[in-house]
């Protein structure tokens, strides 16, 4: 799907992970597909071997991700290599290392440089360049031996929680305004109490709206899933990126945030667009009224302050709910620093 926009979040979404499999060990390439590694770096001779073992790009001449055509390898000597590596990366991917952080600072590159990705050893390496001035760097290459030290970087790399800022703005109304196509997102993870999806008719606020895990009644739960709002709706995506709810399909990512402004990813399963009696809720926050269209169901819950989810049916004028509130605009989906009202 084409991704429409960019947030920006206090720290950097998801790490790519590419492992170094030179010379040729098949338990390295299996830890690696277990792991959630991105790619595996090999030498040619060996990528039949990968593509045996399971579907992972390859990182070689022959392979899916070419030296040179799809990245630069850098290995810096002085601090006078920095403006050389930043030039670089300002058209592709640029692979760095050194010896010793110490001697060049990577916040000196992470500061300059974007497609960023450096070669670490071990599992210290790896958390300073995962967390180097709350950004990180855009990617690792691991190069070990150790089983146990890529099982630690692989755990760390892609268990990584991040934190947004979530406020709560007070409902001022909800009313119902007929009908129309909402949307389910399936996802391939299940979802915590007291967390959701992100979503709302404008992309300057969006309403934490909460799985559909509670027990009730009616419906046997599904922790899987989130009647996520109305098919135009923003839906917040990994990497500090929106997209539609109606673009959403199997194998897109999303991203589920608890109450505590904790994101993780979560891959999409299936999508279910049914036409269904819809509600307008509406909140407002800082002095500004916000909207998000969401199906007129019971199962349909917002989350409180203290993580509780909370029924359509069961708010009432004035209760808070949680939201995440963004000063720019878009234009296209991109953000841009201009006025843009969206009602």
């Amino acid at each position: 799907m084409p991704w429409t926009g960019f947030l920006y979040f206090n720290k950097a979404m998801s790490k790519e992970v590419w492992v170094k499999v030179v010379p040729w060990k098949k338990k390295l390439v299996t830890t690696s597909l277990e792991g959630g590694a991105d790619a595996v770096v090999v030498k040619d001779q060996d990528v039949d071997r990968v593509k045996e073992l399971g579907r992972i790009p390859v990182v070689s001449p022959g392979g899916d991700i070419k030296p040179e055509r799809d990245f630069a390898r850098f290995k810096i000597s002085s601090p006078d290599d920095l403006d050389e590596i930043v030039k670089i990366s300002r058209s592709k991917r640029v692979i760095v290392e050194t010896k010793d952080w110490h001697v060049i600072p990577l916040e000196n590159l992470v500061v300059q440089a974007d497609n960023l990705m450096v070669t670490v050893r071990d599992r210290k390496e790896a958390e300073l360049a995962l967390n180097v001035l709350e950004i990180g760097v855009s990617g690792i290459v691991v190069d070990t031996d150790n089983i146990q030290e890529l099982r630690g970087i692989l755990k760390l790399a892609k268990s990584r929680v991040e934190q947004i800022d979530l406020k709560a703005a007070i409902v001022t109304s909800i009313r119902p305004v007929g009908m129309g196509d909402r949307v389910c997102v399936d996802t391939c993870s299940e979802i915590a109490s007291g967390a959701g999806l992100l979503v709302g008719n404008s992309s300057s606020c969006m309403f934490l709206v909460h799985a559909e895990n509670v027990e009730n009644p009616y419906v046997t739960p599904r922790p899987f899933r989130v009647n996520a709002g109305a098919v135009h709706a923003y839906v917040l995506l990994p990497g500090g990126k929106t997209g539609y709810l109606w673009e959403l399909s199997a194998g897109d990512r999303v991203l589920v945030v608890n109450h505590r402004g904790e994101c993780n990813e979560a891959v999409v399963g299936r999508i279910k667009v049914e036409r269904r009696p819809l509600l307008l809720v509406e909140a407002e926050t800082n002095g500004g009224l916000y909207t998000h269209i969401v199906q007129n169901a019971e199962t349909i819950r917002f989350v409180k302050k203290d993580g509780s989810p909370v029924s359509v049916v069961d708010m009432q004028e004035g209760d808070k709910i949680l939201v995440y509130r963004e000063k720019a605009g878009r234009h296209f989906g991109m953000k841009i620093e201009e006025s843009i009202k969206e009602k």
